[in-house]
């Protein structure tokens, strides 16, 4: 049976979309991996760029409310902001649940290059989390 793994933020536009594409990188499909947040912001460009410069594509993926995923019966829930452990709606199931509050990148000011730091230094916390994730539990 193929373990599921949900990522939650916010507005599953950055921080889970990284950590999505990630997880499904280390897992190479050993798991399923989903993606939510408690609002949907679609999906944020430089989070595509930042993945892209890695060699990961994220592209296609959809920006998806919590509230798609009601009757999935996730192994692994894991909130990468304080605001969506705060908010997230009660999941009735048996999932384990972790959480790292990862800074928001998309809140990054400054000129091009400040704010391109901020999604690089964030995507590499996300990548060295998810990459200890799946090593841990897989």
């Amino acid at each position: 049976m193929m373990k599921k793994i949900l990522v939650l933020c916010t507005g599953n536009s950055c921080r889970s979309q990284l950590a999505e594409g990630y997880l499904r990188h280390f897992a190479a499909g050993r798991a399923e991996v989903y993606s939510a947040g408690v609002e949907t912001h679609g999906l944020n460009p430089k989070a595509v760029e930042t993945m892209r410069a890695d060699g990961i594509d994220i592209s296609k993926h959809t920006s998806n409310n919590i509230n798609e995923y009601q009757d999935v019966a996730f192994d692994y829930v894991i909130t990468v902001c304080d605001h969506a452990r705060e908010v997230c709606p009660f999941f009735p199931s048996d999932a384990k649940k972790f959480h790292y509050n990862f800074p928001d990148p998309a809140k990054a000011t400054g000129t091009e290059a400040e704010i391109n730091a901020a999604f690089e230094r964030v995507r590499d916390m996300i990548k060295q989390y998810s990459k200890a994730f799946i090593e841990t539990h897989f």
